[in-house]
């Protein structure tokens, strides 16, 4: 059940989780598939607003999208792009990763087949996967520079038809598992997690929100 004792704990992750980043001028916009399609304005937008003069698409099917769709993640990114203005030229597709890890190192291999050497990002994501996805970046691609963005929606007004309210926090609960856990596995860089934070984080554990979390 969505209490508001619950969204209040919730609040909490999304904040924590949400880097507030301004966009600066880059060599590259990098967005990140996902199950938010919201995640392709994004990154069109910039574009279009001219904050970069390349726009990478990252994504096959991943945990949220293998059992949603059959077209990989970043072909829908893609076409969103490209319905919105953004020139074909301009638009590079990596649609093999299913994490975030894979889609810096899968991105990675195809900027060197395309023999492109971009030194600095945008990475775009959902708002509650900006910290995990800026410290999986920052293992991997330590030497590039790096600002995370994503959709401007506050907490409260980002669930919609396709994505509940119970599966976002369901999902953010996850990914502060996750930037607890995976440091010690290589995965990203250790990240401080407030302890206001981790006790709402153990609060909707105790509530029942486990869905996402990591085995």
């Amino acid at each position: 059940m969505i209490t508001k004792e619950v969204l209040l704990a919730a609040q909490k992750l999304w904040d924590y989780h949400h880097l507030d980043q301004l966009p600066v001028k880059s060599d590259c916009i990098l967005v990140l598939g996902s199950h938010d399609l919201r995640v392709a304005d994004r990154g069109a937008d910039l574009y279009l607003q001219g904050w970069a003069p390349i726009l990478i698409f990252s994504g096959g099917l991943g945990n949220l999208t293998r059992d949603l769709w059959t077209e990989p993640e970043a072909d829908q990114f893609a076409r969103i792009a490209l319905d919105k203005g953004v020139p074909a030229e301009a638009i590079f597709i990596e649609n093999q990763s299913t994490n975030t890890g894979e889609n810096i190192l899968f991105t990675q291999r195809l900027l060197k087949e395309k023999g492109l050497d971009p030194q600095s990002f945008l990475l775009v994501q959902k708002p509650y996967m900006e910290r995990r996805s800026f410290a999986t970046f920052a293992r991997h691609w330590p030497e590039k520079q790096l600002i995370v963005t994503s959709p401007g929606i506050p907490f409260e007004e980002y669930p919609n038809k396709e994505i509940s309210m119970e599966k976002v926090i369901n999902i953010m609960v996850g990914d502060l598992q996750r930037i607890k856990i995976y440091p010690e596995k290589g995965f990203q860089i250790f990240q401080e997690i407030p302890a206001d934070v981790w006790d709402a984080y153990e609060r909707l554990i105790g509530w029942g929100f486990t869905q996402h979390l990591a085995s």
